[in-house]
């Protein structure tokens, strides 16, 4: 089980090569020798987490103390579901998780999971509905599907951030935060400026967990605000 301050796991010395296998491109090869020898994935096996990406969920609540005991948390973008299983940890059975995702994952304890497109009229009011205005905190770690077009992904990353903020408005409570995901680029600061409106304060974090050569990083967001201050 995870703790609080948890530091990340120590990276391997020796490094495992993938073998070229027939029908396999050389970037499929790549990625797969990436995660043979990425600590994060070989550490979430062994403790049993569905992804690495558990680990940068650890990394932003050690910092911030967010995930307490009791709160009831609503998690977009929620497969496979490791920060799911971090927060259920965290929040215990007194909690509560509404998660959602296009794609269905197995069933965690404590979790309420809803399959569909947050961004769909339906599901974003199914959502909405169920969180009943007593949001403690949202954690949105969507992501679009990569192009390879450095500004076309900061782009579609930045438009599913501004949805998961609008959603937090409408499901926190006062004093409420929200941790999501956002791509680098020229639309940062000005999200930046719009959570600053409703939280009394927001923060960029790139976690340890967060792949050095990737653009992602968080905004943790803390004190929401009912009305713009």
């Amino acid at each position: 089980m995870a703790r609080r301050g948890r530091s990340g796991p120590k990276r391997a010395d020796a490094k495992q090569r993938v073998k070229t296998a027939r029908g396999r491109s050389n970037s499929s090869t790549r990625w797969l020798q990436r995660q043979l020898n990425d600590p994060y994935v070989q550490e979430a096996k062994r403790i049993g987490y569905r992804s690495r990406a558990a680990f940068k969920l650890i990394d932003i609540d050690a910092k911030y103390r967010l995930l307490r005991h009791g709160a009831k948390v609503i998690d977009l973008g929620a497969a496979p579901g490791g920060w799911c299983q971090v927060a259920a940890e965290r929040i215990g059975a007194e909690g509560a998780i509404i998660a959602v995702d296009l794609l269905e994952f197995d069933p965690i304890r404590g979790v309420n999971a809803i399959v569909g497109d947050f961004r769909h009229d339906a599901i974003y009011e199914q959502v909405r509905r169920e969180a009943g205005g007593e949001a403690n905190i949202v954690l949105s770690d969507m992501g679009a599907s990569a192009t390879g077009h450095a500004t076309t992904d900061h782009l579609r990353s930045a438009a599913l951030a501004e949805v998961a903020f609008e959603f937090a408005t409408e499901v926190l409570k006062e004093n409420g935060a929200m941790v999501v995901k956002l791509l680098q680029g020229a639309e940062e600061a000005t999200y930046v400026a719009m959570l600053r409106k409703r939280f009394a304060k927001v923060d960029r974090i790139k976690p340890p967990a967060s792949r050095d050569r990737s653009a992602e990083m968080y905004v943790v967001a803390r004190g929401f605000r009912a009305q713009e201050g």
